[in-house]
């Protein structure tokens, strides 16, 4: 029996129209939305019209159903492009996955079935102001009241927040019992009374994507709207993830692609002491260095993306994905404006921007440290 990494015809097909989609529409706004911080709408209608968003949404509401091979197939491609705009697309999905995993049929019908007739957005809200990476000391509390949980409480740094029409909002309902069945999900309509979504956060990095705050005061949201059963909360936010990390350290490769590929440039036409600096062992050895990392970093988001298509647990192979390719997307970046040299500190020269681009890899959908966490725990508690 062997092992093949040749991708599918199909497969091609959608790197190859996410690929073009990311050459002539992605690279081309790309400056535009990292200068200004202004929301990349016009490329997400196009890209929505092309059907690389949603993509993840079952079949019977509307969507393609791709797994998620293909999932993380579309994430190295489109953040080769840009990775701002690429997270402004792919934060629907984070937001979708655990409805997917748990809503009733009803709540897929109103919610899920709508994004994949016109383009619309939803954001995933759960990272609270004092409770980042521990997701279990959060504050947010949802009380029931006849038909109705009266939500208050705040989130922080939400990736489409200030344009989502609803969120997926985990908050505490039994404060006592916090993540072992003490905490809930919802949807909450952006629209909704007592929800107030902040200003937008001026970022390092990733200038495209929408970033804020959101207040809950006083919210009323109907039973209905509990994603699964109350309790489920901490189960469905974090089950999401091992769908969506590979997804996410799949865009990292995609960056350190691109920084790569412009060094590869970049060397062969700059030239010191009469020779291009592709030729100087210092500088060819920084470029294979980039290369191995690259090459790796795919493979492990391969197998973390084929596991959860397999449906076998993958949580320990998606937190080796996450960890792994963070950190070498950040290393190839900041190699590659040393290569640059002194143009790669001008902004007028593409590496400045992945480098800033670069760092939120290592901090969003948990952090590195929380994947050594995770991977930590994961060897000991199973005895690997």
């Amino acid at each position: 029996m062997s092992v093949g990494f040749q991708l599918t015809e199909d497969q091609q097909a959608l790197v190859d129209l996410a690929h073009d989609f990311a050459l002539n529409e992605i690279r081309p706004a790309a400056p535009h939305h990292d200068e200004t911080g202004e929301f990349p709408t016009e490329v997400l209608r196009k890209a929505h019209a092309l059907g690389l968003m949603n993509t993840h949404i079952p079949e019977e509401y509307g969507g393609l159903g791709l797994s998620a091979m293909d999932g993380v197939l579309l994430a190295e491609e489109l953040a080769w492009g840009c990775s701002g705009i690429g997270t402004a697309m792919e934060a629907n999905g984070l937001a979708q996955q655990p409805v997917i995993l748990g809503a009733s049929d009803a709540l897929k019908k109103k919610y899920l079935a709508p994004l994949t007739e016109e383009l619309g957005l939803c954001a995933y809200a759960v990272t609270e102001p004092g409770a980042g990476s521990d997701v279990q000391g959060m504050s947010t509390t949802a009380v029931r009241k006849g038909d109705r949980y009266i939500l208050n409480g705040s989130k922080m740094w939400i990736t489409n927040a200030g344009v989502a029409d609803w969120y997926f909002v985990v908050a505490l309902t039994d404060p006592q019992r916090k993540a072992r069945g003490g905490m809930t999900a919802f949807i909450v309509e952006r629209g909704w009374a007592g929800v107030t979504p902040g200003k937008k956060e001026q970022n390092m990095g990733q200038r495209a994507s929408d970033t804020r705050g959101i207040t809950f005061e006083e919210v009323e949201v109907p039973v209905e709207n509990v994603v699964g059963v109350e309790g489920d909360g901490w189960k469905l936010a974090m089950a999401a993830f091992d769908y969506t990390r590979p997804a996410v350290a799949s865009a990292s490769v995609g960056v350190a692609r691109a920084a790569m590929e412009a060094c590869l440039t970049y060397a062969n036409e700059r030239r010191t002491f009469g020779v291009p600096i592709a030729q100087h062992q210092a500088v060819a050895f920084m470029i294979a260095e980039m290369a191995m990392g690259i090459e790796a970093g795919r493979l492990l988001c391969w197998q973390a993306a084929d596991m959860k298509d397999r449906d076998q647990r993958n949580t320990i192979q998606a937190s080796y994905a996450k960890a792994f390719c963070a950190d070498m997307c950040m290393k190839v970046c900041t190699d590659a404006v040393q290569v640059f040299g002194g143009y790669g500190y001008n902004r007028e020269f593409p590496v400045e921007k992945l480098m800033r681009d670069a760092k939120i890899f290592q901090i969003y959908e948990g952090t590195s440290q929380i994947q050594r966490l995770i991977i930590a725990r994961e060897l000991f508690g199973r005895g690997r």
